[in-house]
């Protein structure tokens, strides 16, 4: 069976906007203590290196759907914390879902084109897959874009939608 939904990444022209006022009006704010790597990197959904620079900006990923697509995300207008590349990287060019956004816990948050969330689902310790979780929520004509978020922090994953 074919995907019925595309993986995005934070698109190159918000980016380039973000990078010098987030969307809580903020200036970015450089991170460079990241010692390990590993920080989940919204600009291309890989994952940062080893003692990387990278950017810690508010972002609000229905906000800026809603804006593209006309719908009016309302009370679910949420702000949070991302990080991006502080120059412009590859991006996000794969199909599926990318490994950097993969992780023990996750939740899906399903929205209508209108911008109403419709429903959510848990994914735990792979149950189901983030694949199964997107097929279950895309078999629902009504659903038109999906949220891939971290249940620990809430932190925005990465969005899909419907293709």
């Amino acid at each position: 069976m074919s995907e019925n939904y595309e993986t995005r990444a934070i698109a190159p022209e918000v980016l380039k906007q973000l990078r010098i006022t987030d969307d809580a009006g903020n200036p970015p704010r450089v991170v460079v203590e990241d010692e390990e790597g590993g920080n989940p990197m919204r600009c291309c959904l890989g994952r940062s290196r080893p003692h990387e620079t990278v950017l810690l900006v508010s972002y609000a990923p229905l906000r800026r759907w809603a804006q593209e697509t006309g719908a009016t995300p309302g009370p679910y207008n949420e702000v949070g914390p991302v990080f991006i590349h502080p120059e412009e990287c590859d991006g996000w060019t794969g199909p599926g879902i990318a490994e950097g956004i993969r992780g023990q816990r996750r939740v899906l948050r399903a929205y209508s084109a209108e911008g109403n969330i419709l429903r959510g689902r848990l994914l735990n310790d792979g149950e189901p897959t983030i694949e199964e979780g997107l097929a279950e929520l895309y078999a629902d004509p009504q659903v038109a874009a999906v949220h891939v978020r971290a249940v620990e922090f809430g932190c925005f994953l990465a969005e899909t939608r419907r293709a």
